[in-house]
């Protein structure tokens, strides 16, 4: 991770960061941090999805080059869909913000921070773009719903 400066960004970017840190801060994902807390920093990415929403989360790429994979397995579609074939009935559940759902340790959390023009923060829950959110996330799932 890079000690770094805020990227230069758009008037229309700068206001799409400001809503998804509000949103965040209001869901405590994230907390604002001083100047004198950093050890390591990033910047935030948004993703533009196919109709054209954003999706927010860390630039993670220098964390993820040295963070051991995590080899949980993750079940294939059309593997998950053939054990529903014979089902008589089945649950939806909608786990909204679902890598968000993970608390992390608070040991982890200063790998796990972002500056933008509104200052310094750091990530209390998972974030998208972290290596091994996947393989935690169906871990967790797997737990919760045993067979």
């Amino acid at each position: 991770m890079l000690k770094r400066p805020p990227n230069k960004a758009s008037l229309e970017t700068r206001k799409e960061i400001e809503k998804h840190i509000n949103k965040l801060l209001d869901m405590d994902v994230i907390m604002k941090i001083g100047h004198n807390e950093i050890v390591e920093i990033t910047t935030p990415v948004l993703i533009t999805w196919h109709d054209g929403k954003y999706r927010f989360c860390g630039d993670f790429g220098a964390l993820n080059n040295y963070t051991k994979a995590d080899r949980y397995p993750i079940p294939r579609i059309p593997d998950s869909l053939d054990k529903l074939e014979k089902s008589k009935y089945i649950t939806k559940i909608d786990c909204m913000k679902g890598y968000h759902q993970n608390v992390f340790k608070e040991n982890s959390m200063k790998f796990l921070r972002i500056i933008c023009h509104m200052g310094m923060y750091e990530y209390t829950r998972m974030s998208f773009g972290i290596k091994n959110a996947p393989a935690h996330f169906q871990r967790m799932i797997e737990t919760i719903f045993q067979e």
